[in-house]
């Protein structure tokens, strides 16, 4: 019985073009809905989960691809963008997010987005 071989040059030309797709993906949506994220606006006292329930879920797609295209150097781009766009509240859950091993190929922010839209929210005890 003979079992498949890893190619190891494959796997990684394989990983290295999704990455890229993905990171082009993340800047043209970027660019493309700028002018619309600038102009989000959000209650003063909003926490996480009511923070992004206001956004749009192409932020946190875009979150999502760089995330992925840029494996660890997500965080820091993901920092920045939602500095400048004005949502602090999310910006930690990113940087953790981005730095954990292994967790960029799962949507996390998007998962997250579906449960603030769903009403899911987090018990003030636990905070």
């Amino acid at each position: 019985m003979d079992f498949p071989t890893l190619d190891l040059h494959n796997f990684i030309t394989g990983a290295l073009i999704a990455m890229g797709s993905s990171l082009v993906l993340a800047l043209l949506l970027l660019l493309l809905t700028y002018r619309r994220l600038k102009n989000i606006r959000i209650p003063a006292e909003a926490d996480f989960f009511t923070t992004l329930s206001h956004v749009p879920l192409v932020l946190v797609i875009i979150l999502d691809l760089l995330d992925f295209g840029l494996d660890f150097l997500g965080a820091p781009v993901g920092w920045v963008i939602l500095s400048h766009l004005g949502l602090e509240n999310l910006r930690g859950v990113t940087l953790v997010e981005g730095l954990i091993p292994g967790t960029q190929p799962i949507p996390t922010l998007t998962i997250a987005w579906i449960l603030a839209k769903i009403g899911v929210r987090i018990p003030p005890g636990i905070r």
